[in-house]
């Protein structure tokens, strides 16, 4: 496995090499199409797909797990996917200091850690503390696709989502990825290892009024 300083620089950011928002038409890629962000990339199969199918589009990735971070890096720079870029961070934190108002045109959100345990529920991604951030970055129209096969998330997912953020939001029907094959829902390496289990993906949608 290489490491994060052998990939090529043009298919990762870091964080800390930023102050406040980033302009990425201008400081990260070199068209300013559509921004989507991607939170918990995994090993990059959606991106790889996605990105593929539409390169006028601008995809950052986010991925915590250093392990799968390098490898979906590595993965971008295979394919030449030069609208991508990874990095490796906390989303939340993230988004908070440098995703400028009303400048992304939407979230993936597929699979994200359920964090089960009712002590750790705080740590969830789609959340209440979350919410405002998501509101406030998103362009009108802007959209939010996300995917889960756990009952106890997708339940707050749509209590944050739909009875929240009913002011901001109206549900849509879920936009299915590029990558995803008959009988998929996301086409993510997650869905395809619980498929087989017998595990449900659940999925919802909304876009920002305005």
């Amino acid at each position: 496995m290489r490491t994060v300083g052998q990939l090529s620089e043009n298919f990762i950011i870091k964080p800390e090499d930023y102050e406040g928002f980033i302009d990425f038409s201008g400081d990260v890629f070199a068209s300013s199409g559509p921004l989507h962000i991607e939170i918990g990339s995994g090993k990059g199969t959606f991106l790889v797909h996605q990105a593929s199918a539409e390169p006028e589009v601008n995809f950052i990735g986010i991925e915590w797990a250093r392990k799968y971070y390098r490898y979906a890096a590595d993965r971008m720079r295979r394919w030449g996917l030069t609208n991508v870029r990874m990095l490796r961070t906390d989303a939340a934190v993230f988004i908070r200091g440098h995703i400028a108002d009303q400048s992304v045109d939407c979230y993936h959100i597929y699979f994200p850690d359920p964090w089960p345990k009712a002590k750790h529920n705080k740590r969830r991604f789609i959340s209440e503390k979350n919410l405002p951030e998501l509101i406030r970055t998103l362009k009108p129209g802007g959209i939010i696709n996300a995917a889960t096969d756990h009952d106890d998330y997708y339940e707050q997912i749509c209590r944050v989502l739909f009875e929240s953020g009913k002011d901001d939001f109206e549900e849509i029907e879920f936009i299915k990825p590029a990558g995803a094959e008959e009988g998929e829902k996301t086409g993510t390496n997650f869905e395809r290892k619980y498929i087989p289990e017998g595990r449900i993906t659940k999925t919802a949608a909304v876009r920002k009024k305005g």
